[in-house]
């Protein structure tokens, strides 16, 4: 089995690690068969209620390994195979019902910013830094950043990246939403366990869920994801996880609303006694 791509599920949840740190994790041929393969295993497994993205070495993701794109013998024809098959995994995980944090150090290139919007929240360290470099090479946008660049910071922003030689700092990247939070690199890891860690603790099938809805939205007419909402929440409704908690919501509820009316009636109360009083 290849390493350039490490899976290690445990307590339901799956670890799926960018192995190539001497390549700064650029994604080369193998390793993006790796990904897609990842991909359906991590999606497919029952036991997987969440996902951590994460990256060995010093870089999260440079995009794809152009050094063997360029001296492999790689025609346009191989790079656009291996451009849908990676495209294949990001789909499998973007459509899925799995939430996926990730995280983020050092650099995020080109097919790299597409793989790290894969996930749903991404925790990045504050010495992080985010650029396209596409046109740079005379190449042009893959791995889903044409669209999920767009939907994260909006498409003047997004072709600010695309079109102009920018380089993004982390806390530029917090401001236009392309990533969640922005912290200290030594709290990044324990800062992505503790999201894991939520939707494991809670209804994790419901966070599934209301990911998939949210990101499959933009496949679909708005009829469509009504009809996908109707049903998903009554499915949710009649699992025994939501039976407890809506249990829970309503004895909350209703003490809430006894104790208002005792707190109202003594205040009536007392108000009738003053002006007894008077």
């Amino acid at each position: 089995m290849s390493d350039s791509i490490i899976v290690n599920v445990s307590d339901g949840i799956a670890r799926v690690t960018f192995n190539r740190p001497a390549f700064l994790n650029a994604m080369n041929f193998e390793m993006g068969r790796r990904w897609r393969d990842v991909a359906h295993e991590v999606t497919s497994d029952p036991s997987v209620g969440a996902v951590i993205l994460d990256a060995a070495g010093p870089a999260f993701c440079a995009g794809g390994d152009v050094f063997e794109m360029g001296t492999s013998g790689a025609t346009g024809a191989d790079v656009t195979a291996a451009a849908n098959t990676i495209h294949e995994g990001i789909r499998t995980f973007v459509e899925s019902d799995k939430p996926i944090v990730a995280a983020v150090q050092g650099a995020v290139a080109g097919g790299g910013l597409g793989l790290m919007l894969t996930a749903d929240y991404i925790v990045a360290a504050d010495s992080s830094k985010f650029v396209s470099k596409y046109a740079n090479i005379g190449l042009t946008p893959d791995l889903g950043v044409s669209t999920l660049l767009t939907e994260a910071v909006g498409e003047r922003r997004a072709l600010q990246l695309v079109l102009q030689d920018r380089t993004l700092s982390a806390a530029e990247a917090l401001e236009w939403g392309m990533i969640a939070e922005a912290l200290p690199a030594a709290e990044v890891a324990a800062r992505v366990e503790e999201v894991a860690a939520f939707w494991l603790s809670g209804a994790t099938a419901a966070f599934g869920q209301a990911k998939r809805l949210v990101r499959t939205a933009r496949v679909r007419s708005f009829a469509d994801n009504l009809d996908d909402e109707a049903k998903t929440i009554g499915a949710a409704f009649d699992t025994e996880a939501s039976k407890v908690r809506v249990a829970g919501f309503v004895a909350a509820t209703a003490k809430r609303a006894a104790a208002d009316s005792t707190a109202a009636s003594s205040a009536a109360a007392s108000s009738t006694a003053s002006e007894e009083n008077r």
